[in-house]
């Protein structure tokens, strides 16, 4: 049960950073697309009726999904680095291979913290604030960590549904990894921009998917179980003893992965309709105004003439 709240917890936060991002990515775009950066974080836009007194409030109201990225990362280190003192009996090599693993993604969290709390002290006090290049480049640096470890614990696991689920999550972190170094090349790439912000989002889906297949009887594929060491009492993810169960189960994870791809991308639609909804952007189209005088109609006429000529 602790297991699948801490799904629900990662998919929450990852899909609340995601999103907030693209929202920002797509409104940046639009209002001035002549001078577009990607920026590894977007605080909330300043408000010109703020007074004296309420201006250390609204600052602290700028940084708060910063606050909330750097509460999410806490709670992930803290909850990998207890885990690593639990014993596991159910994965191959046993406990010390279980410690191991999860102190590695352990410090791969804290990376990311600290690049975080950095990236929060440099912009509300004197330190020297870190060129968004070289912040996307460490991203890419502590995604691709990231993807090792998720590769690493996938190869460890017992259960082939818990290793199948650790290999996907671990593919969207290297192409996450691949868009925060193209973004540290080229920030002006939209493209990467909206990308990595829309990975975010199918990193907490499928965080939420993997919860659901490995801890919830309900969407536990049929001809599979619940690991159990009966010696230990430790209780594991899901296994499927029987192969046509195992290939039928890894099937499903497949359909539901591309499922949450189709979401993720009619999430973008909808995000990008409503963003030029509350922008008030009005479409143009590609054609020239019509004259609005006669001599500009007589120009057009005698053009016309000389070119049938012609």
């Amino acid at each position: 049960m602790g297991e699948m709240m801490y799904k629900l917890f990662a998919s929450a936060s990852l899909l609340t950073l995601g999103l907030y991002h693209l929202i920002c990515t797509f409104f940046h775009l639009l209002k001035s697309p002549q001078s577009y950066a990607a920026k590894p974080f977007y605080p909330f836009p300043r408000l010109s009726s703020v007074t004296g007194n309420n201006h250390h409030n609204h600052n602290r109201l700028q940084n708060l999904p910063l606050f909330i990225l750097i509460l999410s990362l806490f709670v992930a280190f803290l909850h990998e680095t207890l885990i690593s003192f639990y014993s596991d009996p159910l994965v191959k090599g046993s406990t010390p291979v279980h410690r191991f693993s999860s102190l590695n993604s352990a410090a791969v969290f804290f990376l990311f913290l600290l690049i975080a709390i950095y990236y929060l002290l440099s912009d509300s006090t004197s330190l020297i604030p870190l060129p968004s290049d070289l912040l996307f480049a460490l991203a890419s640096v502590g995604f691709f960590l990231h993807y090792s470890a998720a590769s690493s614990s996938a190869a460890i696991q017992t259960s082939d549904l818990q290793a199948h689920c650790d290999s996907l999550s671990a593919r969207i972190s290297a192409l996450c990894s691949l868009l925060c170094l193209l973004l540290a090349c080229r920030s002006r790439l939209f493209i990467a921009d909206a990308a990595l912000a829309a990975a975010i989002c199918l990193q907490g889906l499928w965080q939420l998917q993997t919860g659901l297949s490995l801890y919830v009887d309900g969407f536990i594929p049929e001809g599979c179980h619940r690991l159990l060491d009966v010696q230990s009492g430790v209780e594991g993810s899901t296994q499927c003893d029987i192969q046509d169960s195992k290939l039928r189960a890894v099937s499903i994870l497949d359909l539901m992965f591309t499922v949450h791809v189709v979401l993720v991308v009619i999430l973008i639609f909808v995000t990008y309709t409503m963003v030029v909804m509350a922008a008030g952007v009005r479409r143009t189209g590609s054609y020239e105004a019509l004259p609005t005088n006669n001599a500009d109609s007589n120009h057009i006429q005698m053009k016309s003439l000389t070119g049938t000529q012609a």
